[in-house]
């Protein structure tokens, strides 16, 4: 209640001159929230936790032991799979709310350290052999597993990444942009059956309701995944005759994905839609204008690029409004 509307009662004599002097105190001296900076500290604090530990173990390797570096990364990730464990909620398949504050953080320092210790194994003492798929396959289960018992988005992101490298790749899109590697149709072909895996694993979470606010992690990276491979099988293929085919793909499945984005009145998913539909568009653009002259080509692309520029900006400010209006 504002200040004003105080005086007010009071020069009404509905509230005494003491109750007023207290009610102003109370707004002027209004509680402020830490929380989002608290859980950054927490997380800085995992984080540097975890360097830290790299750093130690890589400085005095050693002085102090495979055994002892062993045995203090085993004791850090029981220590706090031990403490999750006991004071988790009970499993669930809808969202789940943290037990505690440090709960999350302490999920996530379990599953690094985890992370940490299986890798030093595997580095050290050659635990699976030649089979070097297993050295990935093993953590990612038990991500997969601790990310839905404990409900962590943060796990889940860690999980999909060793998915990614279990198949062979990286699963930053970057990486695969930096390689720039078009004629690794292995490479391409990955990449897309792991796109498509993320999209179908993010939709059949809601449709048989089991976590499905996991649906968000999984489609962030299908999209992106998908539309990337999509158009590198369309360079790929460039002089073929199946080089349009794959943009028609990637029409197909932005056509499908955009309409699920409206109908879940989401602008993210909508506007990655837009930008690599975009994206295909200006290439066939590019494409057909390929055959003429430089002097007629340049002007058609700038000309291109103006309309095309304008109509974007114009579309994705209409469909943002669109949403928040519905």
């Amino acid at each position: 209640m504002p200040t004003d509307l105080y005086k007010t009662l009071k020069d009404n004599g509905t509230i005494s001159a003491e109750s007023f002097d207290k009610l102003t105190e109370k707004q002027q001296s209004s509680l402020f929230s830490l929380h989002w900076e608290l859980k950054t500290l927490l997380y800085l604090g995992v984080v540097l936790l975890s360097g830290g530990l790299g750093i130690l173990i890589y400085k005095n390797i050693d002085s102090i032991g495979h055994q002892a570096i062993l045995a203090g990364i085993a004791a850090i990730c029981g220590g706090c799979f031990y403490y999750c464990f006991r004071h988790k909620n009970p499993f669930s398949r809808e969202l789940l709310k943290s037990p505690g504050v440090l709960f999350d953080y302490v999920v996530l320092l379990g599953c690094l350290s985890f992370l940490t210790f299986t890798g030093y194994l595997q580095y050290q003492y050659q635990i699976f052999g030649t089979h070097y798929g297993m050295a990935t396959f093993i953590p990612m289960l038990v991500l997969f597993y601790v990310a839905y018992e404990f409900d962590h988005l943060g796990v889940l992101s860690m999980a999909i990444a060793n998915l990614a490298v279990w198949m062979g790749v990286s699963v930053t899109p970057s990486s695969l942009l930096s390689n720039a590697n078009f004629d690794n149709q292995t490479l391409i072909y990955t990449y897309l059956l792991l796109g498509l895996i993320l999209l179908l694993v993010g939709f059949f979470s809601e449709r048989f309701n089991f976590k499905k606010h996991f649906r968000f992690s999984y489609l962030h990276f299908g999209i992106h995944i998908s539309f990337i491979a999509l158009l590198f099988a369309y360079f790929n293929h460039y002089d073929s005759a199946t080089a349009i085919l794959w943009l028609l793909i990637l029409f197909g499945l932005g056509y499908y994905l955009y309409v699920d984005a409206m109908r879940h009145k989401s602008f993210y998913f909508m506007l990655l839609v837009i930008l690599y539909s975009y994206v295909a568009t200006s290439i066939l653009v590019f494409r057909l204008l390929d055959g003429m002259s430089n002097t007629d080509s340049i002007y058609m692309l700038c000309l291109y690029f103006i309309i095309s520029a304008a109509v974007l900006i114009l579309r994705i400010i209409r469909l943002n409004k669109q949403i928040k209006a519905s």
